[in-house]
């Protein structure tokens, strides 16, 4: 058996009960503080590498329905975001090409306003380089929730002092169950280093760790880390199957994102066999 599919095998296997067990014994309860949905200061664990920082001068932030007012409601202002200084690392959180789906229609639904793409995912930065005038370019394997000008999720807002998404009951796999992972290979791990552990369950930075969940919060959780985990390698298998080394070659050399529907430009569109 291949490894992606020896490591699928195991996240099916997964006992959902177990899992809430470790969550159980870890803690948790959302405090809406945002940390999860917005953009990093360069001194925060997390994040994207150096480099793909936002500067907050040049760039205002997007309110809730994505439109370039500023920044989210009791956030800060056009010219600055929240409260830090310097470059601010965006928000970087991988979807998959039906999670896009979901969420634009959930948008749509909101806002009534239309949504495409390129509203709700990006090519996920890492592996792309910027050419002579600073536009990316080159092949990535995953999408990222897009960000807004203080790169933090577009479909975040915060009111009072608390956070709240503008789609959350659409929101993707990766979302529902931060701050937790499965230590299985092939799987995606939050930015940063786990602060926590138990049995195959990780708990990486999040204020919300060590507090109380109720069982039935704890179950709903731990079947969302499961099929979180299945979708991932069935993802991955899906990228290795359908990788095609000449797509790029389509593309005029632009950017090719690599997902289990296969080959596709930055807009979201398949790049075609010819």
């Amino acid at each position: 058996m291949e490894p992606l599919e020896a490591e699928l095998a195991a996240a099916r296997d997964l006992d959902v009960a177990d899992l809430a067990d470790a969550i159980e014994s870890i803690g948790f309860e959302c405090t809406r503080c945002g940390g999860c949905c917005t953009g990093y200061a360069p001194d925060e664990p997390g994040g994207a590498p150096a480099g793909e920082g936002v500067d907050e001068t040049e760039s205002g932030c997007h309110d809730g329905a994505g439109s370039e007012s500023g920044c989210h409601d009791g956030a800060g202002s056009e010219s600055g975001c929240h409260d830090d200084d310097g470059d601010r690392e965006p928000h970087t959180a991988t979807v998959f090409p039906d999670e896009v789906r979901r969420v634009a229609d959930a948008a749509e639904a909101d806002s009534g306003e239309a949504y495409d793409w390129r509203d709700v995912a990006r090519p996920m930065p890492f592996g792309l380089e910027p050419d002579a005038d600073g536009e990316p370019r080159g092949e990535t394997f995953e999408w990222a929730l897009a960000t807004d000008g203080c790169g933090d999720c577009t479909f975040y807002e915060e009111s009072d002092g608390e956070g709240a998404c503008t789609v959350h009951d659409a929101r993707p796999l990766i979302c529902r169950t931060y701050p937790f992972s499965v230590a299985l290979d092939g799987t995606s791990q939050p930015m940063g280093e786990a602060v926590d552990e138990a049995g195959v369950v990780r708990a990486h930075e999040c204020e919300g760790l060590d507090r109380d969940i109720s069982r039935d919060d704890a179950e709903e959780l731990a079947a969302a880390l499961k099929e979180r985990a299945v979708r991932e390698l069935e993802e991955a298998i899906g990228v290795r199957d359908g990788y095609d080394p000449t797509a790029r070659e389509r593309t005029d050399g632009d950017v090719v994102v690599f997902d289990s529907e296969g080959p596709k430009a930055a807009d979201g569109t398949l790049i075609g066999d010819g």
